[in-house]
């Protein structure tokens, strides 16, 4: 049918049929990766916590790390790299998007080439937090600590590509920023040393000043494109469950309006932040609601398990408690949201970074 049509429409016609087919499929996102819609991205800067760390945390002298199986089982060749997941991350994805490279590897990693420089790298450390005190805890990296490696890191660069191409890198690199989920999880919520000083409310306004004044340091350093990722339903991940949510392992509504409300403020920062910063971009991204329907309606997006992780239990098990060791964890990770007690599966990250990649990447690019 669609032959004969063809032949009784006249050429011109169908020549100006594919144009407008193009068009449209074009502006629908239909077939045309990022990097194709606007000139090529050089580099993918990351900074945050464990959801993009890719392997920061190895050398440090901290017990939150996962360079061990059984995390990794679905990375290339099975390897535990330090990701905290069964396989690929956001950061992994977001560059692939925007036709950087496959992976962003971790700036501490003893391995790094010249290339992996040129493209971009990870400052996050898992369990970091916009508060200071989080990271301390946890023996990790503070923002501060991951600034100054991103100072270490332009010298090295000026010093493989010279001054004009390390500038212009520094400048057109898309920056992402994840962080914020430790800071209740394990700060607030969890140890009694900041619920002396605030209630939440006031806590979120702590947070939030920190947050303004970390962007505003990325932007001192040559920063003008950034993604700032708000906080998760930290209520609703597992581990939150086991420990607040009672018999019944219900989400945590004080821990997810605790997040809304960080979540609001970052906004308005995020927003008003570039009148005062020239030159500057910065987009605000919501995961808030696409990882609370992943939990709440799992089969919608093809998985069985949301309220527990895959590795051991599922309730509890989180870095070193999660190992081969536990002959619980599951063997189709494909059913599960969580990985383990406190992140989400390579197949979740896909769905959650997917939105970020649709809804929030084009408005820098």
């Amino acid at each position: 049918m669609a032959l004969l049509v063809s032949r009784m429409l006249p050429l011109s016609l169908l020549l100006v049929a594919s144009v407008l087919l193009f068009l449209l499929r074009a502006a629908q996102g239909q077939g045309v990766s990022l990097h194709q819609k606007k000139d090529k991205v050089p580099a993918l800067i990351v900074f945050g916590d464990s959801i993009v760390d890719s392997g920061n945390n190895n050398g440090l002298k901290t017990i939150v790390k996962c360079n061990f199986p059984p995390y990794g089982r679905d990375f290339p060749q099975q390897q535990p790299t330090g990701r905290f997941s069964n396989g690929r991350i956001p950061s992994d994805m977001i560059a692939s998007a925007l036709g950087v490279k496959d992976l962003v590897p971790a700036y501490l990693d003893p391995y790094l080439t010249p290339e992996d420089l040129l493209t971009g790298v990870s400052f996050a450390s898992g369990a970091a937090g916009y508060d200071p005190l989080t990271s301390q805890l946890m023996s990790v990296l503070t923002l501060d600590d991951e600034l100054k490696l991103f100072r270490e890191y332009q010298t090295k660069l000026k010093t493989i590509a010279g001054e004009k191409r390390a500038s212009s890198i520094i400048n057109d690199s898309i920056y992402l920023v994840i962080i914020g989920t430790d800071d209740f999880a394990n700060s607030y919520f969890s140890t009694p040393f900041r619920k002396k000083q605030f209630d939440i409310p006031s806590y979120t306004d702590f947070l939030v000043q920190k947050a303004s004044k970390f962007y505003q340091g990325l932007y001192e350093l040559g920063a003008r494109k950034m993604i700032i990722v708000g906080l998760p339903p930290i209520g609703c991940v597992p581990s939150q469950r086991t420990l607040s949510g009672g018999i019944e392992r219900q989400c945590q509504d004080v821990y997810n309006e605790a997040a809304q409300l960080t979540n609001s403020k970052l906004s308005k920062v995020v927003s008003n932040l570039p009148a005062t910063l020239p030159g500057s971009r910065m987009v605000y991204a919501d995961i808030y609601n696409i990882l609370l329907e992943l939990v709440l309606y799992p089969s919608k997006y093809g998985f069985k398990v949301s309220e527990k992780g895959c590795c051991g239990t599922g309730t509890v098990e989180v870095s070193v408690l999660c190992n081969e060791l536990d002959p619980t964890t599951c063997t189709d990770v494909s059913d599960y949201v969580f990985w383990d007690s406190y992140h989400p599966t390579q197949k979740a990250y896909e769905i959650i970074a997917g939105t970020v990649i649709r809804d929030y990447i084009p408005r820098l690019l």
